[in-house]
């Protein structure tokens, strides 16, 4: 569940402040005249959005047996990557207000209403089906990734957005985007591990060493789950969260820490090139 709601409030939030710098720039430029472009833009990602998620869904609940783990898998990696490219796109992203307002004055002066609205669309699409594919993986990992807090999610991020819009509230950026991006990766590495996981169940990838370790403690005399569990109330956030396994195999160990590890090497390196600019 805490997972969902850092989803969907991360790329709803991100979806917020480009609609905010541009709607910004109009009006400073006042150039209020294309705020409905930029609203219609906005609503046709969403709706967009929207009708991505059914897809997936339809698509997602027509599978079973083998083809499911193989499904299942393959969504988690690709979620797993998508995340890693759009932290590792936003960390490289210095100017990112300059470059938005750039490309809108060039609509704006040449009355590109069309521009105008692909780019408000796409940006808005983009974090839409971002966000469905990694809900769709992260429902894969744990069932207490529900709707409910992928909407609060989104709720706060619409929020936070109009308050930075209107100038009410102000906030560290660059640390939140930080701080979200490291729970994010962790994130992203128990996707990976999962995603392992259900590949190996297919048998498209061997074990290697079945259990490691299984530290999933038997159930309570009362039929519950211990609260370390993976499907205890601990283990279960813990699984959805960092991709906790209580008796992982060897391949989905090296996957976890092999991915954190190249992550780290990545994130090093571009700040490395920041610090040199």
């Amino acid at each position: 569940m805490i997972s969902s709601f850092i989803i969907t409030f991360r790329e709803t939030l991100e979806a917020a402040l480009i609609i905010s710098i541009i709607l910004s720039y109009l009006i400073r430029t006042k150039q209020t005249r294309y705020n409905n472009i930029v609203y219609a833009g906005t609503v046709a990602g969403i709706i967009a959005s929207i009708i991505g998620a059914l897809l997936f869904i339809n698509i997602a609940g027509g599978f079973e047996g083998k083809a499911e783990q193989i499904f299942e898998g393959i969504t988690m990696i690709f979620g797993a990557f998508l995340l890693t490219t759009m932290i590792l796109w936003m960390m490289k992203q210095r100017h990112i207000a300059h470059e938005i307002e750039q490309r809108v004055a060039v609509h704006v002066a040449n009355s590109y209403k069309l521009g105008l609205f692909l780019l408000v669309f796409i940006s808005v699409l983009r974090e839409g089906i971002e966000t469905v594919i990694f809900l769709g993986a992260a429902s894969f990992v744990s069932t207490n990734n529900n709707l409910i807090w992928a909407l609060a999610g989104i709720i706060a991020a619409v929020f936070l957005g109009y308050a930075i819009f209107v100038g009410s509230m102000k906030i560290n950026l660059k640390r939140f985007f930080s701080i979200t991006s490291i729970l994010l990766i962790l994130f992203a590495a128990g996707l990976v591990a999962h995603g392992v996981h259900e590949l190996q169940e297919a048998s498209i990838i061997p074990a290697i060493i079945e259990h490691v370790w299984d530290i999933n403690p038997p159930l309570n005399s009362d039929g519950t789950y211990p609260l370390l569990h993976e499907k205890g109330y601990a283990g279960s956030i813990l699984k959805g969260l960092l991709g906790y396994n209580g008796d992982p195999s060897l391949i989905e160990v090296l996957s976890w820490f092999g991915y954190l590890l190249l992550v780290l090497i990545l994130w090093r390196n571009i700040e490395k090139v920041h610090k040199v600019i």
